[in-house]
């Protein structure tokens, strides 16, 4: 029976070739920035064989220096809120995608443990960031636990692919209002009826 672990690698490479086919198909590129998962997103894309089509470059930003150096996030974001938040991965990601110049990047930064752990922000947060060229960004939060070093950054790996393949699939395009359109179509053939009866109409 396969292990936790075995079953998120499984799971990764997977989801890895589904996002490639899809990226493929809609002629889009992607760049990764990250920091507790040290590269393994980058890994996991580029494991599978034709990806350099689609997979443009990866950052690894371990240190605060880095960040700012590589990937252009603000000193005082990283003095305000820390490297493990929303503020700190929504820039990596912007930062990505600007120098990259690629459709999609995806940042990671989080607290894989056993160690790092602050008030506030325990081992197994993961904060995640997906930006788009057509402006569209999205975060996300994980709090996976201290369920070991490993296991955070393996499922770290998963949810980033996931939210590539969300932001890939593109916008959700509204329904049309059917209902609005039905009820402008019989008063317009009323009113054309009613002046054609009056057209008819003998004159006395």
């Amino acid at each position: 029976m396969a292990s936790g672990s075995e079953r998120q690698i499984g799971s990764a490479s997977t989801l890895a070739r589904s996002l490639l086919d899809l990226c493929r198909s809609r002629k889009l590129t992607i760049a990764t920035a990250e920091s507790c998962t040290g590269g393994l997103v980058a890994g996991a894309l580029t494991d599978v064989p034709g990806s350099s089509d689609v997979i443009d470059r990866g950052f690894v930003t371990y240190s605060n220096d880095a960040k700012r150096a590589m990937l252009g996030v603000e000193a005082s974001t990283l003095a305000t809120f820390g490297a493990v938040s929303k503020e700190t991965a929504t820039q990596m990601a912007v930062g990505a995608l600007e120098r990259a110049g690629v459709d999609l990047a995806v940042s990671i930064t989080g607290i894989a443990g056993p160690g790092g752990a602050v008030p506030g922000k325990p081992v197994g947060l993961v904060h995640f960031a997906v930006a788009a060229r057509d402006g569209r960004i999205t975060h996300r939060e994980c709090r996976f636990g201290a369920i070991g070093r490993s296991a955070v950054r393996q499922r770290s790996v998963v949810e980033a692919l996931r939210m590539l393949m969300e932001m890939a699939r593109g916008p959700q395009q509204p329904k049309p209002k059917r209902a609005a359109v039905s009820r402008i179509r019989p008063r317009v053939t009323r009113t054309a009826r009613r002046h054609a009866a009056k057209a008819r109409r003998p004159r006395g």
